[in-house]
C-alpha cells in the first residue's frame, strides 16, 4: 500500500476525475491520489470501438437499477454506469456532443456567472484535439482526441438523406455555430481505438512519481475535522484503508456515486440521514436532489441485410477482426450510433429539444434482447425534461447500491415532447430514403397509432439514455450543493467535480461536458484553496 498522505485525493477516475488528476499531477511538487472503485482498463473490448456493446459485466459496469418508475409500469430499470479507469467514457458510444450554447446561458442565469457559454468554451477547447476542425469552436492541442468516424453504414447514410427529405439542414458540426439539423457524429477515438478520459489524461501521467492510482478502491467516507475535509476512508480489495489530504478532497464519482459518498459521510439532508443511523456531519439538504436524466423512446424496423446485426457471429467476427487488424476498417470500427439529428418539438422552443440517434442494428432493451435478422433502431430523446428525481441511500452500508430515482415522465410536459420525438422517428422511417432498406416496422409496429397506444408502448419500452446529472447542483439557492468554483457549501477542502454539479441537463450527450467540467474544476483547484 502507498503512503497515505497526499496533497489532493480525487475519488473516481471517470470523465472528470481523470482530467483533475492529470492537471494536478503536472506540478511535480504536488502529490495526488486517485481512487477508482473498478479495475484497470485492460479489457480489449474497451479499446475496440464496437466492443462497448459487450461491456455489461460487473467487472467494468456498476449495473445499477432504478427504483420502480410509476409512469413506466413500475419498472426497475437497468442503469449502467462505468466502473473502471475512464468510468463511463470507457464503456459508452464515444459520441462527442457539447449541448447547445443556451444550456450554459441557463446555468449563468441561475446564478453561476462564470459558467455561461463564453466562459466554458475555452475549457472545451483546452480539452480537445480535433482532427477534423480547427476554428473558434474547436481546439487542436488538447489531450482528448476527437475525430470523424472511419465508415458509415448504409442505414446511417439513408437516415441523413431521410432527414433532409423532411426539411432538416445538413449540419457538419453539431458543436459549432448551430445545433439544428442532421449529420454524422464526431467521436472520441484515436487511431481507430477508443479515446477515454483514461487514455487521454491518465496515460500521459501514469508514470509520474507524484500520481498514485489505486484501483478496486471503494470510497466509503469523507473524513471531516473542524469543518474541513481531511481524508477518505475506502475499501481496497475489501480491506479497510484511509488516506489523508493536506489540501483538498475532490469527488468525481458522477451523478450517482458522488451524492452517495456525501450521504454516507453524513453530508446531506439531516432528516434522511438520522433514520439510517448516519451521524450528521453537515446538514446540506440539496445532496442527491435535482437528479435529472434523458429518457429514450425508440422504434425499430426490419431491414434488408445491411445492418450490423450478426456481425458477432463467430465466423464473421473472425473475418472482421482480421479486417480491423490489417486495415483499421470494417464493423469493429463502429460506434454503432453513427448519425443523429437535433429537431424542435414546436416553434415555441428556443433551441432543439429533441435528439434523434440512428443505430443501424436492432438494439432492444440496451441490446440485451436479441432479434433474428437485420434491423434498424431510431432512438428519440427529450433533451430538456422537466421531471426531477433524486438519489438516496437505502441504508448506511457502503456496499449497497443507492436508491436511484430519475422520476421519468412525472411532468406531463415530458410526455408531450417524448411523443413528439417518437413521431419524428416514425416520419423518418417512412421516408423515401429508407424505402429500399426498410421491410416493416418491428417495434412498436404499425398497428400502434393512437396517443393511448403510444403511451402504453412508452410505458413498456422507454429506457435511460445514460446521461444522469444534477444531484450535487451548482448554485446559490438553498438546495445548491456547490458554488461556482465547485466548493461544497459550508465545508472547507471539499469539492465536487463531475456531471452531478450541472444545474440543468444539457441538450445532448454528457461526455464532452463532463470532461469540460473536469478542466474547469481543475482550473479552480489550481487557482487556490477551497476557502
Amino acid at each position: 500500500m502507498p503512503d497515505n498522505r497526499f496533497d489532493y485525493i480525487v475519488v473516481g477516475a471517470g470523465a472528470a476525475g481523470c482530467v483533475v488528476a492529470n492537471r494536478l499531477a503536472q506540478d511535480p511538487g504536488t502529490r495526488v491520489l486517485l481512487l477508482e472503485a473498478g479495475g484497470r482498463d485492460w479489457s480489449p473490448l474497451i479499446h475496440l470501438p464496437v466492443g462497448f456493446t459487450k461491456l455489461t459485466s460487473p467487472a467494468v459496469n456498476w449495473g445499477f437499477e432504478t427504483v420502480p418508475q410509476p409512469q413506466l409500469n413500475d419498472r426497475r430499470m437497468w442503469y449502467p454506469q462505468g466502473r473502471t479507469l475512464g468510468g463511463s467514457t470507457s464503456i459508452n458510444a464515444m459520441i462527442y456532443i457539447r449541448g447547445h450554447a443556451e444550456d450554459y446561458e441557463t446555468w449563468k442565469k441561475l446564478g453561476n456567472k462564470d459558467w455561461g457559454y463564453e466562459e466554458v468554451l475555452p475549457f472545451f477547447r483546452r480539452a480537445e484535439h480535433n482532427e477534423r476542425l480547427a476554428d473558434a469552436y474547436h481546439g487542436t492541442d488538447g489531450p482528448m482526441n476527437v475525430t470523424e468516424q472511419v465508415q458509415h453504414n448504409e442505414l446511417s447514410k439513408a437516415f441523413v438523406r431521410a432527414a433532409q427529405e423532411l426539411g432538416l439542414p445538413f449540419n457538419h458540426d453539431f458543436n459549432g455555430a448551430r445545433q439544428d439539423g442532421v449529420g454524422y457524429y464526431d467521436v472520441t477515438q484515436r487511431n481507430v481505438r477508443r479515446e477515454s478520459s483514461a487514455t487521454a489524461y491518465l496515460k500521459p501521467v501514469r508514470r509520474n512519481g507524484n500520481l498514485t492510482i489505486v484501483t478496486h478502491a471503494l470510497a466509503t467516507k469523507v473524513l471531516v475535522s473542524s469543518g474541513k475535509a481531511v481524508g477518505v476512508r475506502y475499501l481496497h480489495k475489501n480491506t479497510p484503508a484511509v488516506a489523508y489530504a493536506d489540501r483538498e478532497v475532490v469527488l468525481s464519482g458522477g451523478a450517482v456515486n458522488s451524492p452517495r459518498l456525501l450521504l454516507l459521510s453524513g453530508i446531506g439532508p439531516a432528516d434522511e440521514l438520522r433514520p439510517l443511523g448516519i451521524d450528521v456531519v453537515h446538514d446540506l439538504p440539496g445532496v442527491g436532489k435535482n437528479f435529472q436524466d434523458h429518457m429514450d423512446v425508440y422504434l425499430t424496423a426490419e431491414t434488408v441485410p445491411v445492418s450490423y446485426n450478426e456481425s458477432d457471429r463467430p465466423d464473421r467476427a473472425l473475418r472482421y477482426g482480421l479486417q480491423y487488424l490489417l486495415t483499421k476498417t470494417g464493423p469493429v470500427t463502429a460506434c454503432v450510433c453513427e448519425a443523429g439529428a437535433f429537431v424542435r418539438s414546436s416553434d415555441e422552443v428556443v433551441s432543439p429539444d429533441i435528439q434523434i440517434h440512428c443505430l443501424p442494428a436492432f438494439v432492444i432493451d440496451h441490446g440485451r434482447r436479441r432479434v433474428k435478422g437485420h434491423g434498424l433502431t431510431i432512438n428519440t430523446c427529450n433533451l430538456r425534461p422537466r421531471s426531477i428525481g433524486e438519489v438516496r441511500l437505502h441504508s448506511s452500508d457502503p456496499g449497497r447500491a443507492p436508491a436511484i430515482n430519475p422520476n421519468y415522465l412525472a411532468d406531463p410536459y415530458d410526455w408531450q415532447v417524448s411523443m413528439a420525438g417518437f413521431r419524428w422517428g416514425r416520419k423518418l422511417l417512412q421516408s423515401e430514403a429508407f424505402a429500399p432498406y426498410v421491410r416493416q416496422e418491428h417495434l412498436p409496429g404499425a398497428q400502434v397509432q393512437t396517443d393511448d397506444e403510444l403511451r402504453t408502448y412508452i410505458r413498456e419500452w422507454a429506457k435511460t439514455d445514460y446521461h444522469p446529472v444534477g444531484s450535487c447542483k451548482m448554485g446559490t439557492d438553498e438546495m445548491a450543493v456547490v458554488d461556482g468554483e465547485l466548493r461544497v457549501h459550508g465545508l472547507d477542502g471539499l469539492r465536487v467535480v463531475d456531471a452531478s454539479i450541472m444545474p440543468t441537463l444539457i441538450s445532448g450527450n454528457t461526455q464532452a461536458t463532463s470532461i469540460m467540467i473536469g478542466e474547469k474544476g481543475a482550473h479552480h483547484l489550481l487557482a487556490g484553496p477551497a476557502r
